[in-house]
C-alpha cells in the first residue's frame, strides 16, 4: 500500500514544485488532477514537461498513482465523443508520466437521479470501458453522495451489468457515505472486489449541514480500521489524502500547510496497522 495527496488541494503549485514538497513531508504518492484549467491538464504538459515529471517521480521516490478527472457520459453522441477523445488524451499522458506502472484515472459520472440515469450509464460506459483495454489503463469510477450514483452498491451494480470489465474498476471514499444510513465495514466490503484506488477526507455537521474536512480533522473515520481492512482484503494501491474545494475555497487556504496536517493526522494509523510508508 502507498500514502499519497491530491493535486485537487494544491491549485496554483506547478506539479514540478508539488512533487519534491510531498515527498519531503514523507508521501510516497501523488494523484495529480488533470481538469481543464489544472496545471497538470494534458493541454499544459508539453513533451519536456511530461519528461521532468515522469523523472521527478522517479527521483523523488513519490509514485504518480492516479489522475483526476470529471467526465460524465452524455446522450449528445458529439459530447459522449468528446469524452471519449479526453479519456483517449489523459490515457496516453498517464503512460508518458509511468510507462512501467500508468496511473489510474479518476472520474465521477455526474447526474441526479440514480433511477433516471442508471441505464445511461450502462449504455454509455461500454465505450469508456473499451478505451480502457486498448490503452491498458484503469478508468476508476467514483460513488458521489452529491452525484446520481452515491451507493457503493449501485457502481456494483453498473460494473456487473457490464460485464465486470477488468479496465473499468471503482474508487473507494468513505466520506460520501459517512453520515448516511452506511457504515464503513459494509461499504468496504462491497467494495473491496472492484477497488484501485481509495480517497480520504473526512465529514463534520456545520448548521446542519454535512461538509467535507481534512483527512483525520473530525475524528469520524476509524482510519486504523480502515487500513487494517484494506490490508486484509488484498489491497495494494494508493490511499489518498483529497483535499476538498470547500476547503481549499477558503479565504488565507494553505496548500502545504494542508499537506503536512493530512500526513499528521493519517501516518500513525499507518503504523498502527502495522503498513509501511515507503
Amino acid at each position: 500500500m502507498i500514502f499519497g495527496f491530491s493535486t485537487y488541494g494544491m491549485k496554483g503549485i506547478a506539479t514540478e514544485k508539488a512533487l519534491p514538497i510531498l515527498s519531503e513531508i514523507g508521501f510516497n504518492a501523488v494523484e495529480l488532477a488533470v481538469w481543464e484549467g489544472w496545471d497538470a491538464s494534458p493541454d499544459n504538459m508539453n513533451g519536456e514537461r511530461r519528461n521532468t515529471i515522469r523523472d521527478l517521480s522517479k527521483d523523488h521516490g513519490i509514485r504518480i498513482s492516479t489522475l483526476m478527472e470529471n467526465l460524465k457520459p452524455s446522450t449528445d453522441p458529439d459530447e459522449q465523443k468528446k469524452t471519449a477523445d479526453r479519456l483517449k488524451t489523459v490515457a496516453a499522458l498517464a503512460h508518458e508520466l509511468s510507462p512501467d506502472d500508468p496511473p489510474v484515472i479518476e472520474t465521477t459520472l455526474g447526474g441526479n437521479r440514480w433511477q433516471d440515469v442508471k441505464q445511461l450509464f450502462v449504455d454509455r460506459l461500454p465505450d469508456w470501458a473499451r478505451i480502457a483495454e486498448e490503452t491498458e489503463t484503469i478508468i476508476a469510477i467514483k460513488p458521489h453522495r452529491g452525484n446520481a450514483m452515491s451507493r457503493p452498491e449501485e457502481t456494483v451494480w453498473l460494473l456487473r451489468q457490464l460485464g465486470e470489465p477488468k479496465w473499468l474498476r471503482m474508487v473507494y471514499d468513505y466520506s460520501h457515505f459517512d453520515q448516511r444510513d452506511m457504515t464503513l465495514e459494509e461499504t468496504l466490503r462491497t467494495s473491496l472486489p472492484y477497488i484501485s484506488f481509495v480517497a480520504i477526507k473526512d465529514t463534520e455537521k456545520v448548521d446542519g449541514n454535512i461538509r467535507f474536512a481534512l483527512p483525520g480533522d473530525s475524528g469520524r473515520i476509524d482510519y486504523h480500521k480502515l487500513l487494517t481492512m484494506l490490508k486484509e482484503g488484498g489491497y495494494t494501491g494508493d490511499v489518498n489524502c483529497e483535499v476538498s474545494a470547500q476547503i481549499s475555497g477558503l479565504e488565507g487556504y494553505d496548500p502545504i500547510a494542508a499537506a503536512k496536517k493530512c500526513y499528521a493526522n493519517i501516518a500513525p494509523a499507518f503504523e498502527k496497522a502495522g503498513i509501511a510508508i515507503k
